[in-house]
């Protein structure tokens, strides 16, 4: 017999997910069938970065046999955004990026459709385009959105109409003012740094490329089958823009082949909805290609930074005066809340007495910058990581001491006015250090090659609206098997794994009675679910699955002590059997839970079917002042993390070698500690790759690197020899069991980690991504370098 697993959390459990994916058997949005019915679309991009649309003409790809429809923005002129409503389905009246939907196409055959989009006939009137967000943010710039103030906004973002500022969020604490932080206090300071640092926009890369199928019935139910990490968000956002009643608007996802953020939000999902209103009863299927992937969906903002900071002569921090300029692409319906998010959190995980911080969100003529693993800290983070380097330096102290030594503490007020929850960023410093042998030189392994290490921070909170909800439900079978049903969505993280282990902990039963149903997430059945995003899923889905499994717990103990004539306080439920520990009576789940027991004296019977119930939403966030950021509670909490880099650089070639980065991360509690260290494995090689990838444009707007050919992402061979982790657990007063969410913080810091060690071996600074081995080569022998515009 198969040993069980009693008590599951805090212990290494197999995944449940496991079996179908290695076996090939799981199910993703292109595997599905829709018979022969299915139509193919196919999406017309724009060829320009900025113009007026003057004429389509869309003739003579109506006339191509095969050709069923074909949409423009003339069929649905309304706007729609998650945080900003500031984008059209296809353009409406000019295009703002190479690569926006301008048109669809839908035909019999995905060849035909694409044959098609290229008789697709439209005029432009050429427009001044901006790709510099610093330029961009400036009054004389080209103006993109001129009817910005009209767009409808949520109340905690603040757009400036007449500019191409889409947010600011300003930080204001201690003796500063708009103009900056006083003098006295720079008076004080025995070091000033100042520099500026820039980094490009990134793709997602993911395997599986954006897909989606749609069908509009006459009787105005529409379905959409999208591979989504926001199936309720997507039906909301669908629902409003379209005017189709929430309840007729179902969206159905199944496993995602990789998300990192570019399927949080909305994509092509409306543009395939739309398609499928043209040609109702009929489902039609859009796929995007790697190239359109590039250029048509969601990627990483860019963003310039600049800072000044100061500290007093033992090394304590004084003052930040730093600015923020993300390049948001073309629309900012999501980007806005990265902007926010970095301004609530500009200063790292520092205590910092004076600060003057302005977080900007601009519009460029660039793709869509929108969510993605770190939402906004790997990009603030680059710069900062790399100037407390140099500040320590400044004033002769250790870089890893100083950065223990201002480092944010339990109890810490914060720059936002909150009182900081209970973490241990020092343990996890001195983890690292240990792990990486910090202080100890390293011998290189030729004559031409340097060796350095580096060490870098960080902190990030879930970046969501104060009310997202979690909902889910749990159901016994005869045999006392556990079906749990939640919508948080499989990225690859173990998000099913770690809602069995809690229904099974909470409950008191096995953890391989546990059956996750939750593939596909379908918003007809499943329980709500806002978003799998901001590492929150652990967290937020967590305690609605506990308070499931707990509101099934208490009827079967109230069903018990009734039919046992005893008090539930005195029961308990191990390996899935009720036990008294006053009488010391027993009584097995098992039919009890669907057929219930006796009353007492056998007369008629109680319980029935055990169904739990749970949800959970904060409920403590508090608003922000617009002039300060001052306010009680700024967010639900921080999860924190520090990052060490070994490393060796070839001086002839400037290619360099991570040998080994060590990671550690205070995570309240791991559930699952094997998925927690396979979350710190996989971020450091993604955060590794964030070091090094580029999206380069040319003057025109238009991407010159659309597919893995010349866009570098590391690979198995570019993986550091070694990675090693190290979890923290200081447990989260309102997470389940203490538990915060780990996914995107191993990222946020690798690349100034390298930055840092880059520096440790050949003396020499960089300011700018991506590190490729050209621009080491020339920074380290002309003292030359190349800067990836962004």
């Amino acid at each position: 017999m198969k040993e069980q697993t009693s008590n599951p959390v805090g212990k290494s459990v197999p995944r449940v997910d496991a079996f179908e994916k290695v076996t090939g058997a799981a199910k993703y949005v292109d595997d599905m069938a829709f018979g022969p019915t299915l139509l193919h679309g196919k999406i017309v991009h724009s060829p320009v970065a900025h113009a007026l649309i003057k004429k389509i003409d869309v003739s003579k790809a109506l006339a191509l046999p095969g050709v069923k429809a074909v949409v423009t923005g003339q069929d649905n002129p309304t706007l729609l955004g998650l945080y900003l409503k500031d984008r059209y389905i296809y353009a409406y009246d000019r295009v703002r990026y190479v690569g926006e939907s301008v048109a669809g196409v839908v035909s019999i055959s995905e060849e035909i459709a694409e044959q098609a989009a290229k008789l697709v006939e439209v005029e432009y009137e050429l427009l001044p385009p901006v790709f510099d967000p610093y330029e961009g943010a400036k009054p004389d710039a080209p103006l993109l959105h001129p009817d910005l103030g009209k767009y409808e906004v949520v109340n905690f973002i603040f757009p400036k109409p007449g500019t191409n500022i889409s947010e600011h969020f300003k930080l204001r604490k201690g003796n500063v003012s708009d103009a900056g932080v006083s003098e006295e206090v720079w008076a004080q300071c025995a070091a000033v740094v100042e520099d500026q640092y820039t980094l490009p926009q990134i793709q997602h890369a993911p395997l599986e490329t954006h897909i989606a199928v749609a069908q509009w019935n006459a009787d105005g139910q529409v379905t959409l089958w999208a591979a989504s990490q926001s199936p309720f968000a997507q039906r909301d956002l669908l629902a409003q823009s379209l005017g189709i009643p929430h309840g007729n608007m179902r969206v159905i996802s199944p496993y995602i082949g990789g998300g990192f953020g570019g399927k949080a939000g909305i994509s092509i999902e409306a543009n395939v909805v739309l398609m499928a209103k043209a040609v109702p009863g009929h489902p039609v299927k859009v796929r995007m290609t790697r190239e359109e992937e590039f250029v048509a969906t969601n990627v990483r903002q860019s963003l310039v930074a600049k800072f000044k900071i100061g500290c007093d002569e033992a090394g304590n921090l004084l003052a930040m005066d730093l600015a923020y300029y993300f390049g948001g692409g073309a629309y900012n319906d999501y980007g806005v809340n990265i902007a926010r998010a970095a301004g609530y959190s500009c200063t790292g995980p520092y205590d910092v007495p004076n600060v003057k911080g302005d977080s900007y969100c601009v519009y460029t003529n660039h793709p869509i910058g929108s969510a993605m693993r770190g939402f906004g800290m790997p990009e603030i983070h680059w710069g900062l990581e790399q100037i407390m380097d140099r500040l320590a330096e400044a004033i002769g102290m250790d870089a890893a001491d100083f950065k223990r030594q201002n480092c944010v503490r339990s109890g810490d007020i914060i720059l936002t006015g909150m009182t900081m929850p209970e973490v241990d960023l020092p343990k996890c410093i001195d983890k690292v250090k240990e792990a990486i042998e910090w202080g100890r030189e390293s011998k290189p392994s030729a004559p031409h090659k340097r060796r350095g290490k580096g060490i870098a921070i960080m902190w990030k909170a879930p970046a969501m609206p104060p009310n997202p909800g979690s909902s889910a439900i749990v159901r016994f079978n005869e045999d006392a098997t556990l079906n749990v049903y939640v919508s948080g969505q499989e990225l690859g993280q173990g998000a099913f794994t770690v809602a069995a282990q809690m229904a099974a902990e909470a409950l008191g039963i096995p953890y391989e009675w546990v059956r996750v149903s939750a593939n596909p997430v379908d918003t007809k059945y499943s329980p709500y679910e806002w978003q799998t995003v901001a590492s929150r899923v652990t967290w937020s889905m967590g305690n609605a699955v506990k308070a499931a499994a707990e509101h099934a717990r208490g009827q079967i103990l109230e069903i018990v002590a009734k039919y046992w004539n005893e008090n539930p306080a005195d029961l308990d439920i191990k390996d899935g059997v009720v036990i008294s520990y006053k009488s010391e009576r027993e009584q097995t789940l098992k039919k009890m839970v669907i057929y219930g027991l006796p009353n007492e004296n056998f007369e008629g019977w109680q319980g029935g079917p055990i169904v739990g119930s749970g949800k959970f939403m904060p409920t403590y966030v508090t608003g922000l002042d617009p002039e300060t950021g001052q306010g009680a509670r700024a967010v639900v909490h921080y999860t924190v993390g520090a990052q060490a880099v070994d490393l060796e650089v070839d001086t002839e070639t400037g290619q360099i070698e991570v040998l080994k980065i060590a990671s550690a991360y205070d995570v309240g509690k791991a559930i699952n500690p094997d998925l927690v260290l396979t979350q710190i494995e996989g971020g450091a090689v993604h955060g590794l790759s964030s070091a090094f990838e580029c999206m380069l444009f040319d003057d025109r707007g238009r991407l010159r690197n659309p597919s893995f050919v010349d866009y570098k992402i590391v690979t198995s061979l570019d993986a550091p020899r070694e990675i090693h982790g190290d979890i923290v657990e200081t447990p989260l007063e309102d997470g389940p069991w203490g538990a915060r969410g780990v996914g995107e913080h191993v990222m946020v810091q690798t690349a100034p980690a390298i930055a840092n060690a880059l520096y440790n071996a050949l003396g020499v600074r960089f300011n700018d991504l991506p590190l490729s081995a050209e621009k080491i080569y020339l920074a380290t022998h002309e003292g030359e370098e190349l800067i990836c515009k962004a």
